[in-house]
């Protein structure tokens, strides 16, 4: 019998830059439960600081490896500086006045505006850690949450198959404008991720070369 070369993955090649170790962590875990379309072969880059992001996804970009990349980050508090740097700079990149409203993922004023939403209906006021930590202790029984590795490892734990249909339906719920304390678009791509119709890749792939 002749050796057969392993076949190469038919599935669609999508790269998220998550600004940091929790936009990592969380999108890991989705990754892990499945609950995401099984065509779709979703990687991830830990951007380590929303300072990288731009330069990281022009790199995944350029490099061509994948069908789709996209941005994973928070808007934080007004005046939204850093947020509203990334925008710019990948709109510049591709020439394209809205081309990152295409492709960034935002939780206003952070990603635990999403996170929160597996066991609570609660809109966050601040990104501030402090603020948030007897909230997530009492959801997840955390204590004084920091962002420490082993605390993101915790959460994570506590995020099943059931409780992210409950946070998807709360987040299509939310207000999608990103200049609105307690908003994210994140339902937008939950829909296009479980998609079984890819063809919404090439529609923003076309957004970004007009």
């Amino acid at each position: 019998m002749p050796n057969k070369l392993p076949k190469l993955s038919d599935k669609h090649k999508i790269c998220i830059i998550c600004e940091g170790n929790e936009e990592y962590a969380y999108l890991n875990r989705l990754n892990e439960l499945n609950v995401w379309n099984e065509q779709y072969d979703i990687a991830l880059v830990n951007a380590g600081g929303n300072g990288n992001i731009p330069a990281r996804y022009q790199d995944r970009y350029q490099n061509g490896a994948d069908e789709a990349v996209f941005v994973f980050c928070d808007t934080e508090k007004k005046p939204h500086e850093q947020y509203e740097d990334i925008k710019r700079k990948i709109n510049e990149f591709h020439g394209v006045d809205n081309a990152a409203d295409e492709v960034i993922i935002f939780g206003n004023p952070c990603t635990m505006q999403i996170i929160i939403k597996h066991w609570a209906d609660t809109n966050l006021k601040s990104p501030a850690k402090p603020v948030n930590a007897p909230l997530i202790e009492k959801y997840t029984g955390v204590k004084n949450y920091k962002g420490r590795a082993d605390q993101i490892e915790a959460i994570m734990t506590y995020i099943t198959e059931e409780n992210y249909a409950v946070m998807r339906h709360r987040v299509e719920g939310l207000e999608t404008t990103d200049t609105v304390a307690g908003s994210s678009n994140f339902g937008k791509f939950m829909e296009l991720f479980e998609s079984e119709d890819s063809r919404w890749i090439d529609e923003i792939n076309a957004e970004l070369e007009k």
